[in-house]
């Protein structure tokens, strides 16, 4: 191959495979958990502390118990909620568009007790959120979240640090699913929630149909490997 093809193929290559050994290979299925929402009533999430504060346990059971199976070291983040909205956050603008947000410096999760991802809602929205926000808790005790830094920032390696969580969750749902309990339709619903969450426009998260496929693809797959998404085609990414 010519030198300069060869420097190109390695300049994508540096693009798109992991920023580390996946951590999680050979670490099998998350456990099935017994993990009860907090009653809703008609107009959604009736007290929405109460509701995160008991699904953050599951998550940190869940999780807890899944790198401790696979010998690794486990940690739960802080957790900071907020009544009233909020204009920085860990240091930051709270950026535009978000519902909830991970800070990985503090380790900590933060969900604003009010918007349109947990007031009124009777889907399973805000607990896919919760657990996207996680995936990036555990990205960081993986050392994905330092390897993704060390890296050249580009918009399509942002994606797939985002993407990864969004399967991350879809892994967490599939654990809980049959202790929850939804039926069939309220996973469609969510399906549908997540497909209108894309950004189309602005490409940080990835298209509405990506973030579908890598939610359904944690699922399905059940366990935290089937979520490398730092190897898969750009077009998986977009």
């Amino acid at each position: 191959m010519p030198l300069m093809q060869t420097i190109a193929v390695l300049s994508a290559l540096s693009l798109t495979t992991a920023p580390a050994a996946d951590p999680w290979a050979g670490t099998g299925r998350l456990a099935v958990q017994s993990c009860k929402e907090p009653e809703l009533i008609s107009g959604g999430v009736a007290r929405p502390r109460e509701y995160l504060i008991k699904m953050v346990k599951c998550l940190d059971k869940a999780w807890g118990g899944h790198f401790g199976r696979a010998g690794m070291p486990f940690s739960k983040p802080k957790v900071r909620y907020f009544d009233v909205p909020q204009d920085r956050i860990c240091g930051f603008d709270w950026p535009e568009g978000t519902a909830a947000f991970y800070c990985p410096g503090p380790r900590t999760l933060v969900f604003p007790l009010e918007g349109d991802w947990i007031e009124g809602r009777t889907d399973l929205l805000p607990l896919k959120v919760a657990a996207h926000e996680y995936g990036h808790h555990l990205q960081s005790l993986t050392g994905i979240r330092a390897a993704y830094e060390r890296g050249k920032a580009t918009a399509e390696r942002g994606r797939r640090y985002e993407l990864q969580a969004d399967c991350l969750a879809g892994v967490f749902l599939a654990g809980v699913w049959r202790s929850l309990p939804r039926a069939t339709k309220d996973w469609t619903a969510l399906v549908e929630a997540v497909r209108a969450s894309g950004d189309d426009l602005y490409r940080t998260h990835g298209s509405g149909a990506n973030r579908v496929y890598w939610l359904k693809r944690g699922f399905t797959g059940a366990g935290p490997a089937s979520c490398d998404t730092w190897s898969a085609a750009r077009s998986r990414v977009s």
